[in-house]
Order: structure tokens, then sequence, then C-alpha cells
């Protein structure tokens, strides 16, 4: 009797140990279809360094813009001539503290965000100019992929709900197709309360199948 493909906890718990991997001293790596888990993890992880505020900032706001410095117009006096006014780019030595930290803090975020992603993505967010360009290209490419992802867990749905025996079709066949259907299910975090199926005979095949199987 054919054993059941078990990979997709091995490759779930994977995906977990390499979000969570090096996470006091490197951010999380972006894993497939754990974009969500990754965003919350990789602020998280921005919230525990020194400058986690101006992280934050550079990431979800943009980089801080020096200001126009207006220095007003000096009357002359009886002892110095009139100063008129004078416009200067605000610079690291007069700005405040909140924003020079921000303003140091780009090359930093851009650089945490490249090392948590992947080679698959990596070209096409290092080509964004700002650190707040690249976070959001993630967002949109893995905004594309969930939507593959809901695709294809849409159809498995419907396949289970569809699913019996065809005419003549032995039992190994049955079980064959039935497995490797749940496994696909089980792979893409799927999990089915109620299975329109004979749970015990499914049981007397394989008792393995019982943990996956929810009587209500």
């Amino acid at each position: 009797m054919t054993t059941p493909i078990t990979t997709s906890t091995t490759d779930s718990q994977m995906h977990n140990n390499i979000m969570a991997a090096g996470s006091r001293d490197r951010p999380p790596m972006l894993a497939t279809g754990r974009y969500a888990q990754w965003r919350s993890r990789f602020l998280r992880y921005i919230d525990t360094r020194p400058n986690g505020d101006a992280l934050r900032k550079c990431i979800l706001k943009g980089p801080y813009t020096p200001t126009i410095v207006t220095t007003p117009a000096v009357p002359a006096t009886e002892d110095s001539p009139a100063v008129p006014e004078q416009t200067t780019v605000e610079t690291v030595m007069n700005m405040t503290p909140e924003n020079r930290a921000h303003f140091e803090s780009e090359k930093e975020a851009i650089h945490l965000i490249l090392t948590g992603i992947g080679d698959e993505i990596y070209s096409t967010v290092d080509a964004c100019q700002t650190a707040q360009e690249m976070w959001e290209a993630i967002e949109r490419l893995q905004q594309g992929e969930s939507l593959n992802i809901q695709d294809v867990k849409t159809n498995l749905f419907w396949e289970f709900g569809q699913f019996t025996s065809h005419d003549g079709e032995t039992i190994e066949s049955y079980y064959t197709r039935f497995y490797k259907m749940m496994n696909e299910m089980i792979r893409n975090n799927l999990t089915v309360a109620t299975m329109q199926v004979n749970v015990q005979f499914l049981q007397q095949l394989q008792p393995e199948w019982s943990r996956f199987v929810k009587i209500p």
C-alpha cells in the first residue's frame, strides 16, 4: 500500500524556520505563501532595532526629505547693515534628532528589506529607489501570488466536494486519488471540518488519515 506523502508538514515547518531564522541578528526571510506572516514579523523585528521608529517611517512613509529653512531678514541698525531673508536647505547639522534619525535610517531600511527577500523577486525590488517603494513592490508581488494561491484553493475545495469513485474503479485507485488530493490540500494549508466520505472506510485503509478527519 502506498504511504501518503507527508512533505507538506515538513515544508510548512521549514518555511516557519526560515522566517524565524536569525530573528535577533537579521530580519526574517520571506517564504512563498507567507507574506502576511512575514510582514508582521518583519515590522516586529524592526521595532527591536535601536532606531525602530525611524526605520518604520522610512518603510511605511518614505525617506525624510530635508525641508527649506528660511532665515528672516534683519533690519539695519546703527551698528550693522540690514541682512536680507535667506533660504537654505536643511542639513544633518541643523535637523532635529528625530528628523535626523529618519533621514539617516533610509539606507539601513533598504538593506534590511533586501536581506529579507529571496532571489525570485530580488531584482524587481532592488530596482526601486526607496525603502517605501520596495515595501510596496513586495506587497504587490505577493498579492498577485496570493490570488494565484486562492485559485488553487478554490479548485481544491471544488474537487473535494465533487470527489467520488469512478465506475469499475478499484479500491487502490480510489484511495490513491484521494490521498493525492488530501496531501495537496494539506500542502496548501486547507482543512475540512466535515468530509463527505466514509470515514471508517478511510481509517481502515490508512489509520494515519484519522488525524486529518474532524468528525462533528
